[in-house]
């Protein structure tokens, strides 16, 4: 059935759906109350669509569905499907998505207070997002309310135990030998709560009173230091709405597109202040702003433990009744969602409409440069190199080795033009005896083609483009290897010195435009390949080093040896210890730690 066909098929009932490209891949993944209404905006020829659509349209080449009982299980499904397949149209925030917050386990005795990027289902308290400095905002915390931050099980503790250091400088209250108790201790995480929540009136009065004793007593850093860490405190309340007058907590979002770009300004009120301001750039392929918001509405909460008590938006969200389904049981209080027309809540509104659009218009300089270095990068390689598909997975493969002496390789990856940490791997190289960098190539493609056969769940993903680092011969054997395998991909080499890139296709190398976006992305990939392999090899290499080593000492086995590395890190310290501190190492005997001093200190 082709794609006019399912088109004409739509069912007009809630769900989500799925659009691909010519090679099977996933573009996009919307949800909708009327899956037939909804879909058939895209393709409406006489409808003006933004820039973005239009772009994503010219590769849509099949489309699916999946149909669900409401828009809250549509809404639930999008997500899922958007975490597991990535689409490169859908929303991606640009500006550091992923923003710490502060954890607390109220379910432990003495909770403290956690710094984290992740948000799981675990019942603690999480506050955030914190926009300034997590480590200077605990310090201070540390400094106010002293709470501990050890990872000590205190049931397990040593009689003799004595504090940590923490406790003389008078950053914790040593709950571990019971110099605070659990009543006393909990009033304490009850105000560094408070405080992360927006009261921070007390915490401001304590550090006026510090500063003004420090002065008094001629300590002058000190009372500086206390002055600053009271103006950062100030800082984060001083913004007041002042026609609200009461204590009120809003979540607001307002979008202002320019029909390529969108800018999202983020306000959140606490206690009838505006607690924090963000704005981000995004993109998604929606067919208005206010589907886009939706998008944006759906990643934010997704990854998010706080809620205000309204969310207030400029744009009419569509199943806005299911969205506030899924707040207040995520939330466990009830949430509900507003586009107000008039009032204080209105003036919110225009104040973050005016943030996003300021935004919006200093950035889109910015923006298109960071586009044109990305999808533009990878268009222009598939044009230049003549590809048959847009590279938007690249994987980059060095070798590394000291004359054939611990031999690993890297495979970096570049989704839609940037890196992609996650996607890294690395490998020890298992069959190739001495220094023979081509077959250590073809070693590693034969093992990655593998797993793309055996469609492994965190490795199977096939790329669009290979580039091996080094010229004719290395991609030679990279193409012997991509041959045995029946794997089918496009595939490059790049030489070092004069970067000229070789092909399949042609013998004769092609040299790039030196100021083109394409040699800058092979360039960048092959050297992150490089440096990623090189880090691998260093941290191999000594630790082999450092085995080999120890092998020569009488009684010292492999047993042995991983509990000296655990516990010296390196040669040198096990070279500086004594006896004593060698005995105490686990499985080492005051015999074996007689012969490891004497090794390194009568005949090294």
């Amino acid at each position: 059935m082709d794609l006019q066909q399912k088109l004409a098929q739509l069912p007009e009932k809630s769900g989500v759906y799925i659009y691909y490209d010519t090679e099977g891949k996933v573009l996009y993944v919307g949800k909708a109350k009327n899956l037939k209404n909804r879909v058939k905006q895209y393709f409406f020829e006489s409808a003006v669509k933004p820039y973005k659509v239009s772009v994503m349209l010219k590769y849509v080449a099949d489309m699916e569905y999946i149909l669900t009982e409401s828009e809250t299980d549509a809404f639930a499904l999008e997500n899922t499907l958007i975490k597991k397949h990535s689409p490169p149209f859908n929303i991606m925030l640009k500006d550091d998505k992923q923003y710490p917050f502060i954890k607390i386990n109220l379910k432990e005795n003495f909770p403290k207070l956690i710094p984290t990027r992740k948000i799981l289902p675990d019942n603690a308290k999480y506050y955030g997002p914190i926009m300034g400095s997590v480590k200077e905002l605990l310090k201070i915390l540390n400094e106010l309310y002293p709470t501990r931050n050890c990872n000590f099980d205190f049931k397990r503790l040593p009689k003799n135990f004595r504090p940590c250091l923490n406790y003389h400088l008078s950053v914790c209250s040593a709950p571990c030998i019971g110099k605070i108790g659990k009543e006393d201790y909990s009033k304490l995480i009850e105000k560094c709560s408070r405080f992360l929540k927006g009261d921070t009136v007390e915490a401001q009065n304590i550090l006026l009173e510090r500063m003004k004793k420090a002065s008094d007593e001629l300590r002058f850093e000190d009372a500086l230091k206390y002055r600053y860490q009271y103006e950062l405190i100030k800082s984060l309340s001083q913004t007041k709405v002042a026609t609200l007058g009461k204590l009120v907590d809003y979540d607001v979002f307002t979008i202002s597109c320019d029909g390529t770009l969108s800018a999202v300004n983020m306000m959140l009120i606490r206690g009838g202040r505006v607690f924090s301001s963000k704005n981000y750039m995004v993109t998604d392929a929606g067919i208005d702003e206010a589907q886009t918001l939706s998008a944006f509405l759906n990643a934010y909460y997704q990854n998010t433990n706080d809620a205000g008590r309204e969310v207030l938006t400029n744009k009419s969200i569509e199943g806005s009744s299911d969205f506030e389904q899924f707040l207040t049981k995520k939330f466990k209080r009830k949430t509900s969602l507003k586009v107000p027309l008039k009032g204080d809540k209105r003036q919110l509104l225009e104040m973050s409409l005016q943030n996003a659009k300021e935004y919006l218009k200093k950035s889109l300089a910015a923006e298109e440069r960071k586009i044109a270095a990305t999808e533009g990068a990878i268009t222009q390689l598939k044009e230049l190199l003549k590809l048959s598909v847009l590279p938007r997975r690249i994987e980059c493969y060095d070798i590394s080795n000291i004359s054939g002496v611990d031999k690993v390789a890297s495979m970096v990856v570049a989704i839609n033009g940037e890196k992609s940490p996650k996607d890294y791997r690395r490998f020890k190289i298992k069959t190739v005896e001495g220094a023979n960098d081509f077959a250590c190539m073809k070693e590693v493609l034969l093992r990655r083609f593998e797993r793309i056969k055996n469609k492994d769940d965190k490795f199977g993903i096939a790329p669009d483009l290979i580039v091996v680092d080094g010229g004719l011969g290395q991609l030679k054997y990279a193409k012997e290897a991509m041959d045995e395998s029946g794997i089918k991909t496009e595939m490059v080499s790049l030489a070092k010195r004069e970067e000229l890139v070789y092909t399949l296709n042609n013998k004769t190398p092609v040299r790039l435009p030196l100021d083109s976006y394409a040699l800058n992305l092979l360039i960048n990939i092959r050297d992150e390949a490089h440096r990623f392999a090189i880090t691998y090899f260093r941290q191999l290499h000594g630790k082999n080093a450092f085995k080999s080593k120890l092998k020569e000492i009488e009684g010292v086995g492999e047993k042995r040896q991983a509990a000296l590395m655990k516990k010296f890190k390196n040669i040198e310290s096990i070279k500086k210890a004594t006896l004593d501190e060698l005995s105490k190492t686990e499985g080492i005997n005051k015999s074996i730690a007689q012969n490891i001093f004497d090794y390194f200190n009568k005949y090294d």
